[in-house]
């Protein structure tokens, strides 16, 4: 691979936004990839990678290299030359690049693989939760399965298509994908590409889902006609597959405490060919309040620590706080014991999070179902997914059902 000045500077400069800066990695990407129009495909995708793989292994590479926070220039591409000595790549002549001990950073990294926090590049309370949580084996092999890249997964908009025209319509947009066992509407990418910009995604056939992710809604046993509401619907990717899994028909009501994000939602609704959703902000209990007993089915997908969705999100490492996960748990029972009103008696509702932590999760619904709201609920099934187990994403769902 020879490296061109321009690109690797892009790097640094996002890397400086990412580490410095404290920006999120996905928004300083789009924001980089916008210096050039020139770059081609394969230009943005070393831009975009190279800095989510320096991202990814930040702890290794900043102990193999003595870079400290702030980091420098200098500092960035001392991790930089050990992103390209540990990839076997040729460090060009600059001067930037000069001196860079590349013997001493294979024998530092073979070192260093050998303690999980610096192979697996986390800090070390995580480590600790991950292991008190999960224990050693399971901890082991799943934090090593979500610093994998994620795949691109796509969900067939049914409403629109069917999955086999779905993946003769992107061959012909030169996207090539494959099935998916055990995941009805979903397609992977064989090649990472920018889907973003074909006419089947302008046309609303399809959105990006990751796999784990399309569990959901299925969980949820949705039939068309019924009054289902999504009460943490964010931008609404789930909002969209109960929305097909309804066949249009019937209420979907999207509730979120972020008008902005339902914004998104309404925008996405139109382009997938969805009108039975309406939008709610929860700008006050009253909202809740006048939904009380009236739904058949509830999707609460809780606000979480994201610990299973850490390979989409790998800076994620960096600015989660130990505090904060106390902080959310205390945020999901009060949905549970809060929004679980709006089910009907003999409805059904699913707690879901995008972590793999049992105290966000089984814990959480053991306590909610033993208190005085939850006394009216029963379990009928939970599905801890690990991404060391089914290669996707870590998630949680659990579906409870409110006695008649």
């Amino acid at each position: 691979m020879r490296l061109h000045r321009n690109l690797v500077f892009a790097v640094i400069d996002a890397l400086q936004m990412i580490f410095n800066d404290g920006e999120y990695a996905d928004k300083v990407i789009e924001k980089v990839l916008r210096y050039d129009k020139r770059w081609g495909a394969r230009d943005r995708a070393f831009i975009a990678e190279t800095t989510y793989d320096i991202v990814r292994w930040k702890r290794l590479y900043t102990e193999i290299a003595e870079a400290h926070e702030p980091y420098t220039r200098p500092h960035l591409f001392r991790l930089f030359g050990v992103w390209c000595v540990l990839r076997g790549i040729k460090l060009p002549d600059w001067k930037q690049l000069e001196g860079t001990p590349e013997r001493r950073i294979k024998g530092r990294f073979d070192e260093l693989s050998k303690i999980r926090k610096f192979r697996e590049s986390i800090p070390d309370w995580l480590d600790e939760l991950g292991e008190k949580s999960l224990g050693t084996e399971l901890w082991t092999k799943e934090i090593a399965a979500l610093n994998q890249q994620a795949d691109v997964i796509l969900r067939t908009n049914t409403l629109k298509i069917a999955k086999p025209q779905l993946k003769l319509f992107l061959a012909k947009e030169d996207i090539e994908t494959e099935f998916l066992e055990g995941y009805p509407d979903a397609l992977r990418l064989k090649e990472r590409k920018n889907v973003f910009t074909t006419e089947a995604f302008k046309d609303g056939l399809f959105e990006v889902q990751d796999a784990s992710s399309q569990l959901v809604a299925p969980y949820l046993e949705v039939e068309p006609g019924q009054r289902v509401i999504d009460a943490c619907a964010g931008a609404g990717g789930k909002t969209l597959h109960l929305a097909s899994m309804m066949q249009n028909k019937g209420q979907l009501i999207a509730l979120d405490i972020y008008e902005s994000k339902l914004k998104k939602l309404k925008v996405r609704a139109r382009r997938n060919g969805v009108h039975n959703v309406e939008t709610r902000v929860i700008d006050s209990n009253k909202v809740i309040k006048k939904l009380h007993n009236s739904a058949d089915r509830l999707l609460l997908d809780a606000p979480c620590s994201g610990l299973g969705v850490i390979r989409r999100n790998p800076d994620s490492k960096w600015k989660l706080e130990p505090e904060f996960v106390d902080r959310i748990m205390g945020v999901q029972q009060e949905i549970l014991q809060n929004y679980s009103k709006m089910v009907k008696k003999g409805g059904q509702m699913v707690y879901a999070t995008c972590s793999i932590l049992p105290q966000e999760n089984t814990e959480q619904v053991q306590k909610y179902l033993a208190s005085e709201n939850g006394k009216e609920f029963e379990l009928v099934r939970e599905n801890n997914v690990y991404a060391s187990k089914n290669g996707f994403d870590g998630f949680y769902m659990a579906l409870m059902k409110r006695k008649a």
